[in-house]
């Protein structure tokens, strides 16, 4: 539902713009379609070299390294993959069920989910074009720590 009063939201402030200044708001159409088409084809390619390098990696083995007898060091693999992996989260949330139940540590799925939706290895090279270098270097660092203290968090609470 939200979504929907989102894009009417937006339609409506379109319009309204549209019916102020023709000219610049045509113009302003041409620039964000441009730069979704840039960013489309970049993100494209992105998805395209992990789904292949998802492929590539069985399943079970993901499945061991998170629920190794060492929950420590399954986090930080929990971390570390879903740092590099791009999954939309109707995806990673019943993947993080079943890897629980198959064994995966609770503290190992909930860094993996976080840094998989906090974290973005593999969208770098968009984030340092857009936003800049320290910019996205920064907040990919202070964005994983923070994945992994929500990690922990998710233990002590559950």
């Amino acid at each position: 539902m939200s979504t929907v009063l989102l894009i009417v939201g937006a339609l409506a402030v379109l319009v309204w713009s549209y019916l102020r200044d023709r000219e610049k708001t045509a113009r302003s159409l041409r620039i964000a379609k441009r730069l979704f088409l840039q960013t489309a084809g970049q993100i494209g390619a992105i998805l395209a070299l992990v789904a292949l390098l998802l492929a590539l990696i069985p399943e079970e083995y993901i499945r061991a390294l998170l629920g190794g007898p060492n929950a420590s060091l399954s986090t930080l693999y929990g971390a570390t993959i879903g740092t590099i992996t791009i999954l939309p989260a109707f995806v990673a949330f019943p993947l993080a069920s079943s890897l629980v139940e198959r064994g995966a540590h609770v503290i190992a799925v909930a860094a993996f989910v976080t840094t998989l939706t906090m974290v973005g290895f593999a969208t770098l090279p968009i984030e340092i074009a857009h936003f800049g270098k320290k910019f996205a270097l920064l907040r990919n660092a202070f964005s994983f720590i923070a994945a992994l203290l929500i990690a922990l968090g998710m233990v002590v609470l559950l």
